[in-house]
C-alpha cells in the first residue's frame, strides 16, 4: 500500500475512534426502578432505546409500596441516587405530592387488569363469571396475592365482595416481594392472582384468565423523573420513548393495554 494511502486510512481510523470517544463522552447512564407490573415491558424496550439514544440503563427492581427494603418509596426515603421509577399510578401520586418526583414529569404509560393462575397442568378453575371466581378461592387450600396494588385490592375489598373474608382466613396470604406466580410455581399456593403482566413471564403456572368484569380492578403504571435526577433531560426522552405509540405492540404483547390505547 503506498504511503499516502496508509496515512489516509490512519486518519480515517483515527477519526472513527475520536467520534467513537465523542459518543461515549456523551452517553449518559439513566437509572430506573421499576415494580413488576411493567418491568417486562420494561426490558423488552431498553435495548431498543439503548441502541437509539446510545444512553446506558442501568435497571433495578422494587414495588410500588409496601415496607421491603427495595420498594420504591423506600428507595428514594433513604437517599437512593435514582433518575426514573415506572410505578402504580396512585402510588407515584403520592411521591409527587411529597415533593419526591419532578412536577410535570408523570408519563401515564399502560393499564394493568389482574389475573389468576394455577400450577402447570393443575385443573383450570372457571373465573369468567363472580361465582365461578368465588368458587375458585373457596376450593383453593392455599391463596397467595401479591403485596403491591393487585393484593391490596384482593385483601382489601374482592374478598369482602365475594363474602368469602371469614372463610379465607389463614388459607389466603399476602406474598411480599417475591411474584405470586414463583409461589403458585414451587407449589407453596395452588391459586394466586396478580397482575397479568407480571404472571406471564413465569415458567411453571397456567393464567386461568382475568378477573370478571363486575370485580376487575385496571392498574395504572405510570413513570416520573425523580427529583434531583442528574440527567433529567435523558430520564424524561426513556419516558417518551416508552409511551410512544411506535412501541405500543411491545408493551400489549406482556399484557397491558398501553398508553396509546387509553386515549
Amino acid at each position: 500500500m503506498r504511503p499516502h494511502h496508509l496515512k489516509n486510512k490512519a486518519l480515517a481510523t483515527l477519526a472513527a475512534l475520536a467520534l467513537g470517544a465523542a459518543a461515549s463522552a456523551h452517553a449518559t447512564d439513566i437509572r430506573v426502578v421499576s415494580s413488576g407490573g411493567f418491568a417486562q415491558a420494561y426490558k423488552d424496550l431498553s435495548g431498543p432505546f439503548e441502541h437509539a439514544s446510545g444512553d446506558h440503563l442501568i435497571s433495578e427492581w422494587g414495588p410500588s409500596m409496601g415496607t421491603t427494603k427495595n420498594a420504591i418509596p423506600a428507595r428514594l426515603a433513604r437517599g437512593e441516587q435514582i433518575d426514573v421509577v415506572i410505578m402504580v399510578g396512585d402510588a407515584l401520586d403520592k411521591l409527587m405530592a411529597e415533593g419526591r418526583l419532578e412536577p410535570g414529569s408523570k408519563v401515564v404509560l399502560a393499564n394493568s387488569p389482574i389475573a389468576c393462575a394455577v400450577r402447570q397442568g393443575a385443573a383450570k378453575p372457571d373465573i369468567h363469571t363472580v361465582d365461578g371466581l368465588r368458587q375458585a378461592f373457596l376450593h383453593a387450600s392455599r391463596v397467595a396475592y401479591s403485596d403491591s396494588a393487585s393484593g391490596e385490592y384482593i385483601k382489601g375489598q374482592l374478598l369482602e365482595k365475594l363474602g368469602i373474608k371469614q372463610q379465607m382466613e389463614g388459607r389466603a396470604a399476602q406474598i411480599p416481594a417475591t411474584p405470586v406466580g414463583e409461589i403458585i410455581a414451587h407449589g407453596e399456593a395452588d391459586f394466586g392472582c396478580q397482575q397479568r403482566s407480571e404472571l406471564k413471564p413465569v415458567q411453571g403456572i397456567d393464567i386461568v384468565g382475568l378477573l370478571p368484569q363486575e370485580v376487575q380492578l385496571q392498574t395504572q403504571f405510570s413513570g416520573a423523573v425523580v427529583r434531583g435526577s442528574g440527567h433529567p433531560e435523558a430520564a424524561r426522552a426513556l419516558l417518551r420513548f416508552l409511551a410512544s405509540p411506535a412501541n405500543a405492540g411491545a408493551i400489549e404483547n406482556t399484557g397491558l393495554a398501553p398508553a396509546a390505547a387509553l386515549h
